[in-house]
């Protein structure tokens, strides 16, 4: 037996070092579906908790334009988290048990959107940073050794670029308007550009799952090369339309070919997953309400499809 499943795992590395992809119904470490799982399940999280911060501005958009620009965009993310709680389930998981847990509180998610969007310019920062920083992270997920989540990635990353844009085309059309304007663009960047940063994860020398997801191929790049790219691409956007980089040490290093910047506070960081972030409490608490309020829809569903079944 023990012969057998060293000969498995010797077949699965060589199958994931050819860059070939795992299916469901193939072979796989009981490590790497752990591991997929805990990923997937945090993404999907990740993706329905990130609507709530821009849900709220949905009503307050200030033309009709950005209200449908906007809701899509809300729409988009809840489609996102469904074809991931999807891919999870191909690893054997039960989406409510998955549910369950993000509404415990057992689960994680995102650190990033435990942070308020005070003003209109925040929805332009979160689309600019913050997708900007979840593209940086899922493009090279396209190529991730599991199949079911490079496929449900490519669509995704396809509508992020989206949001991207959207972000971007806020902050612009801010810093074209007034001083007031001008100031509270410039104050949204000031407080997402480091969660923003944060959003790749501890150095990889500190990080417990980086060495062993890039062996696997689940991880293609560290999270400090993905975060040096995110530097490198986000500084001249803000020069373009005038903002001011919120980093003393930010300089261009010849040498290196891209920014040194400065140190992250991974402070913040650890006690916002802790649960001590300024929004941990009302995330959780909307997410219930939502579960909550929207459980006769569910219930309706069930009952349709149980009625459509027996008459079939």
């Amino acid at each position: 037996m023990i012969e057998t499943q060293q000969h498995l795992r010797e077949e699965f590395d060589a199958y994931v070092a050819a860059d070939k992809k795992i299916e469901p119904k193939d072979w796989m470490p009981d490590a790497y579906r752990k591991t997929l799982i805990r990923q997937i399940s945090q993404h999907a999280h990740s993706e329905i908790v990130g609507m709530l911060p821009e849900g709220k501005w949905i009503t307050r958009a200030p033309s009709l334009q950005r209200k449908a620009i906007l809701l899509a965009k809300v729409q988009d993310e809840a489609g996102h988290g469904l074809y991931l709680y999807s891919a999870a389930e191909t690893l054997g998981v039960d989406r409510a048990d998955l549910v369950d847990d993000l509404l415990s509180g057992k689960a994680k998610y995102s650190s990033i959107f435990n942070y308020p969007s005070l003003t209109w310019a925040d929805i332009g920062a979160i689309g600019w940073l913050v997708d900007g920083a979840a593209i940086m992270n899922q493009v090279p997920l396209c190529r991730c050794s599991y199949g079911p989540y490079a496929r449900a990635m490519t669509r995704v990353c396809k509508e992020e670029s989206f949001h991207q844009r959207q972000g971007y085309s806020i902050m612009m059309q801010l810093m074209k308007g007034t001083d007031a304007q001008k100031e509270m663009a410039q104050d949204a960047l000031n407080r997402w550009w480091w969660p923003s940063l944060m959003m790749f994860g501890p150095s990889d020398s500190e990080s417990m799952h980086s060495s062993q997801n890039m062996k696997w191929n689940i991880k293609r790049f560290s999270n400090d090369e993905l975060r040096q790219r995110m530097v490198d691409m986000t500084v001249p956007q803000a020069e373009c339309i005038g903002l001011k980089m919120p980093d003393p040490d930010l300089k261009w290093n010849e040498e290196k070919g891209g920014h040194d910047f400065g140190e992250i506070d991974w402070t913040e960081f650890y006690d916002v997953i802790a649960g001590n972030g300024i929004c941990n409490k009302e995330r959780l608490e909307d997410r219930n309400k939502a579960h909550d309020d929207g459980e006769w829809v569910r219930d309706a569903a069930v009952a349709y499809s149980e009625k459509r079944n027996a008459n079939t």
